[in-house]
């Protein structure tokens, strides 16, 4: 066996990679995307998809999708890495999430349960161009945006606000030693502060910049500047309001998230059947192993030897000390549990084991992993199994990573899946009731989050010699994801249109 020889460039060479980046993709390329004229037809590519999927969840997927453009967004990230493949790169790549949008960021718990702030969906994370991320990640925001029913000069302020903050982030990371970017972290603490800082700045700069306009109303037509002063003062008073709302709900996410652990999973999940906890059918989104014959044709006794088999495959993924933490919990129940937008179809379980007694529950999830979308266009994954493809890929980017994560393959051995903890102080923000202010502060510490992700593993000083100290590159990406968003709400509607006309079954409200 032949060592690999690492290189290690100088800070110099390594920013002067950065800087020829610029000849293979100006930041101004980024900027007038159009479809390709060979585009794929968005909704044989979900089709495609289905094929491969639990066929009696697949109308649930698609009425998940149809709620409104937001929704199917999330749901369409192999539309995009199709059209994300004739875009314009640099040639920097780093680890991608794969499907870096808004509402793939969120709140869970460390192993030293410290709440932190960061990227909690690696299904499609694979070695790739950064821009894709960025990319995935900015239109999320223009979309998100116009879902809210948003200005377009605040659906532009919010998208710009994600790109920047992920530029001057990486500009960051590229002064820090190698330990301390690997380090960093935003935790419940960091964010409640910045989220205070947030609103008293936004709060004082529109006290001064409606005083300066008042002034100069004043001056110019007394009468008129009065009424529009006395209106521009009570616009500013219910935006301070609104801020503070704000901040109340972040704190109520917060706070919330520290309830969501297995206990809380005990009480909404399961129900005590002659002194023993079991998991309540609620079909089609919850299905216990009792129930899935229909469905596999496995009775719960052929299941549950076959379980058992996996259970112990699993075990083996995982560090001695918690593996060894792990076998002290015996297996109690188990389900088909839908999970997501996207991801409804793929089979997806939920485990509950037991530890001391009943009242010391640990409920684990059990995700099938398929090969990323965006495998067609940057190479496969040097993992085989797709369930350690996504834990790998997770470990890397995140800060700190769930002690439970392992993977696997199913009964059926073509079928790969990943482990972790069901619910493990989890928690994630209401896009829907988000205020522009709201948005645009969520955006920056998505853009923050997603640099520090691309930082562990990619180069920080070649992407921030690369992306520079003007504002060049967000302004051509917040143009790229209106445009996308464009195009993202034309997909949409030929995909209702898909559904009204019977190619493809949805079953809403589920």
């Amino acid at each position: 066996m032949v060592a690999r020889k690492l290189a290690h460039p100088s800070v110099g060479e390594r920013e002067a990679e950065g800087l020829e980046a610029r000849n293979r993709a100006e930041l101004s390329s980024h900027t007038k995307w159009r479809p390709a004229t060979d585009r794929p037809d968005p909704v044989a590519l979900l089709e495609e998809q289905d094929t491969t999927r639990e066929q009696d969840l697949v109308p649930v997927r698609h009425g998940r999708m149809m709620v409104s453009p937001f929704t199917f967004y999330r749901g369409a990230a192999k539309i995009m890495a199709a059209d994300l493949a004739d875009t314009p790169v640099a040639g920097l790549e780093t680890q991608l999430c794969g499907d870096a949008h808004l509402s793939n960021f969120g709140l869970f718990a460390s192993p030293e349960r410290v709440l932190l702030f960061d990227v909690n969906d690696f299904d499609e994370t694979l070695p790739g161009p950064f821009e894709y991320d960025v990319k995935r990640m900015a239109a999320s925001f223009t979309i998100a945006a116009r879902n809210n029913g948003f200005a377009k000069t605040d659906a532009r302020d919010a998208t710009l606000a994600s790109v920047r903050a992920y530029r001057e982030a990486m500009a960051s990371f590229a002064q820090m030693g190698t330990m301390d970017i690997w380090y960093a972290h935003l935790d419940e603490d960091e964010l409640r502060a910045s989220i205070r800082t947030a609103v008293a700045g936004t709060v004082k700069q529109k006290k001064q910049a409606a005083k300066q306009e008042k002034a100069d109303k004043r001056a110019k037509a007394p009468k008129k500047a009065e009424k529009r002063a006395a209106k521009q003062e009570k616009a500013d008073r219910e935006e301070e309001k609104a801020a503070k709302r704000a901040e109340k709900r972040a704190e109520k996410t917060a706070a919330k998230a520290h309830t969501r652990d297995s206990l809380q999973a005990l009480s909404k999940l399961c129900e005590q059947v002659d002194g023993t906890y079991r998991i309540v059918s609620q079909p089609p989104i919850v299905v216990p192993a009792r129930d899935l014959a229909a469905t596999y044709g496995l009775t719960a006794d052929q299941v549950m030897p076959k379980f058992s088999e996996e259970f112990r495959a699993y075990r083996a993924t995982l560090q001695d000390d918690r593996r060894h933490l792990l076998e002290r919990f015996e297996f109690v129940d188990m389900a088909r549990k839908v999970v997501g937008v996207g991801s409804v179809g793929t089979r997806a379980f939920i485990v509950l084991l037991q530890g001391r007694d009943a009242q010391d529950p640990l409920f684990l999830q059990i995700k099938e992993a398929t090969a990323s979308v965006l495998e067609p266009y940057v190479g496969k994954s040097r993992y085989r199994q797709h369930g350690e493809r996504v834990v790998q890929g997770q470990r890397m980017m995140q800060a700190a990573s769930d002690i439970y994560l392992g993977w696997t393959k199913g009964l059926d051995v073509s079928r790969h899946f990943y482990w972790r903890q069901l619910r493990d102080m989890k928690g994630s923000a209401v896009v829907e009731e988000m205020i522009p202010l709201g948005l645009t502060y969520y955006a920056r510490i998505c853009g923050w989050t997603l640099a520090r992700a691309h930082a562990r593993s990619g180069d920080p000083v070649a992407i921030a010699a690369y992306l520079g100290t003007s504002d060049a590159f967000d302004k051509s990406i917040t143009d790229f994801s209106q445009r996308y968003a464009d195009q993202n709400e034309r997909d949409y509607t030929e995909f209702v249109n898909a559904v009204r006309s019977g190619r493809l079954k949805a079953v809403e409200g589920v």
